[in-house]
């Protein structure tokens, strides 16, 4: 064995560290130097900043001092974490230039909007008119040229409430009696400083993207997609996703429930009893309106359903709630599943690539198409039921409509015009369901629509399937990819949304979702179960056990009284 001992000497405090990047590439630099600095050196890429980094497994803002030497791994706009960074980071730079220009009226940042950006209505001041918008998106793009810090400042409790205080923002003050810590952390940019339950740029020089855009009673903070930086996707209507959005405003009034603070009062006043079951019952109203107009269309040319929206939207609940309303009103639907007509594996594996059963490629649509013919014109039809074990298309039941059956279709294309060709327009109704938050944790801090609907699938996936969190989050992305290309861009062609969401739902989820979370250990998915966490922790736990059996939430935390119910109970099978 080699012997060493000669080479062994006292050492001194290194004045200078190193940097390793995933590419091979070392840079180094004076002790306590911030990570932005290596990486704006080692990524020119204007297009493509990078907005923070995984530091030795831990995710990293970019105004981190660098004081030993480290493997760093940035994490670009582009990235799915890197275009929350951006997307919190630029609705802070909106809130402190609005603060500059116009410091008595307060910005709330509301809900997103499909093509990319938030709505923001003005409140204790008149809207923004044409003029003031310009100035103020001008003012926020020299604030972006002046590439000014974002600096994270930490404040005693006692502190951060009174800076709120002062500006008359009160629900942030609530929010805070929450707080179990003796700190908390904000982010100041140009003397204003704010709450931020994630992280931030370490400079406005990276948000280059944006715009203003005047809308309706608000205005709209328009960003970029994470698949193309630097560019904005062109605007679209989304009137009925708007109506969806105003009325579930509308409901959290009626709950008198507009933020996380008052949601927690409710829980520890005994007041959410009550929160419950108005909201349980505001859903139960909507859907026998929507059951009420079908009933008013229905006749031997308007008897085919189809129901779409994005995972865990639940419309799995909403389908058997729709059918019992539909029931009481005298008319007895079918379910057919969308699901029962992909392409056999073998076939699809055939084509070479990766098997994507998102893709409407993956569905034998002229066999679908011939099978609801077939049914709607009184023919007896042999279903198929997919063996997703084998791959492989089975027979299921021989069944025949009754002449004024309604036929259900339950599947992610829905929407989608192409499924649909050769029926007439108005033939099919169509209703688009999703979890559309608007609770957010207070006027400036989002709790983001996917976010929910991502919870929400980690606990059933834990409950119906026994899969892990992490399991759940590694597919996630594919998930959301399919979403973005196969139901997002048709659900304003919906006759009708349904608001899945309810106010109290996040009480409810975290008790269940947070020790799966805890669970995660591989880094990518780590990172992501510790930003959920770092926003559940605002919310105090409500019991599962307490929600109604025909809750929505529980096709996804358990106990549902219509899992097993099926409308197809009231058809005589092969007559």
């Amino acid at each position: 064995m080699t012997n060493r001992k000669n080479e062994i000497s006292p050492g001194k405090p290194r004045q200078r560290v190193q940097v390793s990047l995933p590419d091979g590439r070392i840079f180094a630099g004076p002790v306590d130097t911030p990570l932005n600095e290596f990486l704006r050196t080692a990524y020119t890429d204007r297009d493509n900043p990078p907005v923070a980094a995984i530091v030795d497994g831990t995710l990293r803002e970019l105004a981190w001092p660098v004081a030993t030497d480290a493997a760093v791994e940035p994490i670009f706009v582009s990235d799915s974490d890197g275009m929350r960074i951006y997307c919190r980071s630029l609705s802070f730079l909106l809130i402190v230039a609005a603060h500059d220009l116009y410091p008595e009226a307060h910005v709330f940042v509301d809900y997103s909007v499909p093509y990319g950006g938030y709505f923001c209505r003005v409140e204790k001041r008149d809207m923004f008119s044409t003029e003031e918008l310009a100035k103020l998106k001008e003012h926020m793009r020299r604030l972006v040229s002046d590439d000014l810090p974002i600096e994270r400042l930490r404040a005693t409790v006692p502190e951060a409430a009174e800076i709120f205080a002062e500006r008359g923002e009160h629900d942030k003050v609530h929010l805070l009696e929450d707080v179990q810590d003796d700190h908390v952390h904000l982010y100041s940019l140009n003397g204003f400083s704010d709450y931020s339950y994630g992280y931030m740029v370490a400079t406005t020089g990276v948000l280059h993207t944006f715009t203003l855009e005047s809308f309706s009673d608000g205005f709209i903070l328009r960003f970029p997609r994470r698949e193309n930086p630097t560019r904005l996707l062109p605007a679209q209507k989304f009137t009925e996703l708007r109506r969806v959005f105003n009325e579930y405003g509308e409901w959290l009034d009626a709950v008198g429930i507009r933020n996380v603070a008052s949601l927690n009062e409710a829980i520890r006043s005994g007041r959410i009893e009550e929160v419950v079951l108005v909201s349980e019952a505001l859903h139960e109203q909507r859907i026998a309106e929507i059951a009420s107009t079908l009933a008013r269309r229905h006749d031997a040319k308007h008897r085919l359903v189809f129901i779409a929206g994005p995972s865990s939207s639940g419309k799995t609940t909403f389908s058997k709630r729709l059918a019992v309303q539909l029931v009481a009103n005298g008319i007895h639907p079918y379910p057919l599943g969308m699901d029962n007509y992909f392409i056999p594996r073998a076939k699809l594996e055939a084509r070479g690539g990766e098997i994507d059963f998102d893709s409407l490629s993956a569905l034998d649509i002229e066999y679908f198409q011939e099978q609801l013919h077939s049914l709607l014109s009184g023919k007896e039809v042999t279903l198929p039921r997919y063996n997703f074990k084998n791959g492989e298309r089975e027979e299921g039941d021989r069944i025949k409509l009754k002449p004024d059956q309604l036929l259900i279709v339950e599947g992610i294309h829905g929407l989608n015009p192409k499924l649909l060709q050769g029926f007439a327009d108005g033939e099919v109704f169509r209703i688009f369901v999703s979890a559309l938050t608007q609770l957010n944790l207070d006027s400036h801090n989002r709790v983001s629509t996917t976010d929910t609907r991502l919870i929400r699938r980690i606990v059933r996936d834990a409950v119906y399937r026994g899969y892990p969190a992490e399991k759940t989050l590694e597919m996630w992305d594919n998930v959301r990819r399919g979403e973005k290309q196969n139901i997002f861009p048709y659900q304003e062609q919906a006759d009708v949304m349904f608001n899945s969401a309810l106010a109290y739902e996040l009480s409810v989820l975290k008790p269940l979702v947070e020790p799966l979370l805890l669970q995660i250990r591989s880094l990518r998915q780590r990172i992501e179960a510790e930003r959920l966490l770092a926003f559940l922790r605002w919310f105090d736990p409500y019991a599962s056990e307490r929600i109604p059996g025909n809750s929505l939430l529980r096709e996804f935390v358990g106990g549902s009284t219509l899992r097993d119910f099926t409308p197809s109970l009231l058809l005589t099978r092969g007559e």
